[in-house]
């Protein structure tokens, strides 16, 4: 069971942050990010990327927002056994149980790719403590949509030869995720957790995990988090779209759009997969006053309520 040292963190390019270590009830340790102080925002990644890419965010918030960042399991600086199932629900699960050990009772959560499906499906499961979404390049519901660059990672042998082997999923990632080009300390960032075999080993079962019929394991999982959606459509939502995502493209982006008419939209052609590497300072124009209106009008309005309530005593 491999993870990356807390020191060597300190090492990163953008990422001057000292993660902290939960362990889950079966034993594995779960890595995250507890940064500021104020209101909660959770941001949950996907794959093959880590709490990395969140890294900018959490610069630009943690003065006036509490920001957590877990680090699924098998990814980051988490523990990465190598028999474990990696299924949808058992990130659920870790995540669920992160969160609730943090007390977590209230938060803005941010979901980008597999964190959407994840992320989500807490929210839907705990929609008394989200105070609103936002939405990068995700999916929360079925689609039989899969790229073939994808599709041939999940293919028996040669799957493995590729993504575990010759880091076929995580090193493309660092180019076809994005529109502009990577610093090179930049994809040095995100591919540190993924340098052997060994470490590999959760992006590989991510790609497996992709659940396009009824008869995949997780399949069941999903349908269930896709459902659980109906108990957020009254939250305040912030939609932030690359338009050059080849995985999840404007398909998705209508949909998301569909569920949720009333969701805050913007679309940025020119940004790729990772919205937050091409788009950051747009992205952020708009997150700050949502997280202002959305979570931060709560606490003001508790703060009011307390404050009325000791002049009346």
């Amino acid at each position: 069971m491999t993870h990356l040292t807390d020191q060597s963190a300190t090492s990163l390019f953008e990422y001057p942050f000292t993660p902290k270590n939960f362990r889950l009830a079966d034993g594995h340790q779960l890595s995250y990010l507890d940064e500021g102080d104020g209101p909660t925002v959770v941001m949950a990644h996907g794959n093959p990327s880590w709490s990395y890419l969140y890294r900018n965010l959490v610069t630009a918030l943690k003065a006036d927002y509490r920001c957590l960042v877990p680090d699924h399991l098998g990814c980051g600086f988490s523990e990465k056994p190598q028999d474990y199932p990696y299924r949808l629900q058992n990130h659920i699960d870790n995540f669920t149980a992160l969160l609730d050990y943090l007390e977590i009772e209230r938060c803005v959560l941010v979901v980008h790719d597999w964190g959407g499906a994840i992320g989500m499906s807490w929210a839907g499961q705990h929609p008394e403590r989200v105070a609103g979404l936002v939405v990068l390049n995700t999916a929360a519901f079925h689609s039989h949509l899969i790229p073939q660059r994808i599709a041939v990672c999940r293919w028996p042998l040669l799957g493995s030869l590729l993504v575990r082997g010759l880091n076929g999923f995580a090193l493309p990632a660092t180019f076809m995720a994005v529109n502009k080009k990577m610093q090179p300390e930049v994809r040095a960032g995100f591919l540190a957790p993924y340098d052997s075999w060994v470490n590999r080993v959760a992006v590989h079962r991510f790609v497996q995990d992709i659940p396009l019929q009824s008869s995949h394991p997780s399949w069941e999982t999903l349908s269930r988090v896709e459902a659980s959606l109906g108990q957020l459509e009254d939250k305040p939502m912030l939609i932030c779209w690359g338009g050059k995502d080849f995985c999840f493209h404007d398909t998705f982006y209508a949909e998301w759009q569909q569920r949720f008419p009333k969701a805050q939209s913007h679309y940025f052609p020119k940004a790729g997969h990772y919205v937050l590497e091409d788009a950051l300072p747009e992205v952020l124009k708009l997150l700050q006053p949502f997280l202002a209106r959305s979570i931060g009008a709560e606490v003001e309005a508790t703060h009011s309520e307390t404050t009325e309530q000791s002049a009346e005593c």
